[in-house]
């Protein structure tokens, strides 16, 4: 399937399913809207499916990183009403599974021995289905219950196929929309897509998964299951059977006797772990891929599965958070706009009175306050309105972290809605500081960077003289860059005009396309009215502005 294709296929699944229901029209821009109004889905019944379902078959229909974002809206529940984040729910461990000889050829195929060979027992009815692999129960021949997690077939096409529309509209974005450039959609797409290829090597995982049990050896936060290395290969991984109580199943959770003030707090404590003391964090922590074991109820255990998405942070990234977390805690704004004027978020040209100030009435409303009184997503969005005033870019590199901690508050949320987030994180993130910037943080840093530093200082005094040439010859060449500069941006303005005159037309072309599909229609005498106003517009855009 070609990318035009995969492109029709969404409109379709998007028309199949009258998913226009969820687009706010009125407050879309009038071109879109009269194509909205021109579209053909209107001839599509809407049926007594509920909104929530259709949701969820449309994006099972669209494959696995719709199936992903579905995933994380459903842990949501402040932003979506609960019959939706319901529907929603289904996707994290019931996708529809591919067939279990299939699954057995893949690992017999991958581990050049026959499943008879490999295993004592192996089940072909598979235990779980997600998004890009789907989980099997197996015993060693030493009697060791493991799990057989196996790449989906055929999976990385159509992977390939959507990150390459993402890009697309990506770009699209960037070069039509005036606040575009500030949110780097094509660079966050490029870190999704590093991450999404990442989740298809089952290698990978197993080395996350190995990691993150390292760090975690001998906790009472969480458990990670071991690794069996010699059955796991690209496309398998083979990992310690466990079991424990989903930690979305609250009402087994409460028969159980589980304290969930203490498992709300571990939850919040292994997140800040992960991401300070470790710098390495388990980014996939939707509800379908975390358990508890409640073995002791008042000192409850999470355990983790499912290692295909983990992120890192650089040290000045840890910092720079951390700074920011406590000034936020502490209530100094005046602290947090210098530090996103320091570090680049903001243009060095921003007044800090202003900012201050219209931080602290985003963030003034949510202290002191239980979480099931504080919707964070409201509050992100109300920050997303102020960064547009303050011309705040979009940190890449930082995506990830953002999902896993909505992920963590919706987990807060549904456990304990009275977890006070604040009172339990503002301590870790102090001690943390001490120890980064206290005497043991500046003896580690020593220790790791002089002998780095003692190999750099031969070099250092031509590298001063080759820096101060540099800033010479700096006026010479101002004039002459300034020309160049100019008829690139002329060249990239040209451009930029030509690519959305050439999506649009192809949006119109599809439109006229989708208007032929319902009833079949065959000749150019038949195709309707609609469909001759969205050539006739294709036509324009491509040939008569020009």
């Amino acid at each position: 399937m070609t990318r035009l294709q995969r492109f029709f296929r969404i409109a379709w699944v998007f028309s199949k399913y009258r998913l226009d229901e969820f687009l706010p029209v009125a407050e879309l821009p009038a071109p879109l809207r009269l194509l909205l109004i021109l579209a053909p889905w209107h001839w599509f019944p809407v049926g007594n499916r509920p909104r929530g379902e259709r949701l969820r078959l449309a994006l099972e229909e669209l494959g696995p990183i719709f199936v992903k974002f579905g995933q994380i809206l459903s842990t949501r529940r402040d932003l979506l009403p609960d019959d939706m984040a319901l529907a929603l729910q289904q996707l994290q461990d019931r996708v529809p599974p591919f067939p279990g000889r299939e699954a057995q050829a893949i690992v017999e195929q991958s581990l050049g021995q026959s499943v008879s060979q490999l295993f004592q027992t192996f089940d072909s009815n598979p235990m779980a289905s997600a998004s890009v692999a789907q989980v099997h129960a197996a015993t060693l021949h030493s009697g060791q219950s493991v799990v057989v997690k196996v790449i989906r077939p055929g999976i990385e096409r159509v992977i390939h196929q959507d990150i390459a529309l993402m890009r697309m509209l990506a770009r699209l974005i960037e070069r039509a929309w005036a606040d575009g450039r500030r949110l780097r959609p094509v660079e966050v797409v490029a870190d999704y897509e590093q991450t999404i290829y990442d989740e298809l090597d089952m290698q990978r995982e197993a080395a996350n998964a190995s990691q993150l049990r390292r760090n975690f050896d001998g906790s009472t936060l969480i458990y990670i299951p071991e690794v069996f290395w010699d059955y796991t290969t690209a496309k398998v991984l083979v990992l310690e059977r466990v079991g424990g109580i989903p930690v979305a199943d609250t009402e087994a959770l409460n028969n159980a006797g589980v304290n969930m003030k203490v498992l709300a707090e571990k939850g919040v404590e292994i997140f800040f772990t992960q991401v300070f003391r470790d710098s390495f964090f388990h980014a996939d922590m939707h509800p379908g891929n975390i358990f508890v074991d409640a073995s002791n109820p008042q000192d409850p255990r999470y355990i983790a599965i499912d290692f295909g998405i983990v992120g890192t942070l650089a040290p000045e990234d840890q910092s720079y958070l951390a700074r920011n977390l406590l000034a936020f805690f502490r209530r100094n704004y005046r602290q947090v706009a210098e530090l996103h004027i320091q570090s680049g978020w903001v243009p060095a040209h921003t007044r800090v009175n202003e900012f201050e100030a219209a931080i602290r009435t985003v963030c003034e409303p949510i202290f002191e306050r239980p979480l099931k009184e504080i919707s964070f997503g409201h509050f992100l969005l109300r920050l997303f309105q102020t960064a547009r005033r303050f011309e705040m870019e979009v940190q890449p590199q930082l995506v990830l972290l953002q999902k896993t901690l909505l992920n963590v508050e919706g987990l807060g949320r549904q456990l304990y809605p009275d977890l006070d987030l604040w009172s339990t994180a503002q301590p870790f993130l102090e001690s943390w500081m001490r120890q980064r910037i206290g005497p043991p943080g500046m003896i580690k840093s020593l220790r790791e960077h002089l002998p780095s530093w003692l190999e750099q200082s031969p070099e250092m005094p031509q590298l001063v003289h080759d820096a101060l040439l540099r800033v010479r010859d700096l006026d010479r060449t101002a004039s002459t860059d300034h020309a160049t500069l100019k008829a690139l941006q002329d060249a990239e303005r040209a451009r930029r005009r030509s690519f959305r005159r050439t999506v649009l037309a192809l949006a119109c072309l599809g439109g006229a396309w989708l208007t032929t599909q319902p009833l079949g229609w065959t000749s150019l005498e038949s195709i309707p009215t609609q469909g001759w106003i969205l050539i006739a517009a294709a036509g324009w855009l491509l040939v008569g502005r020009r």
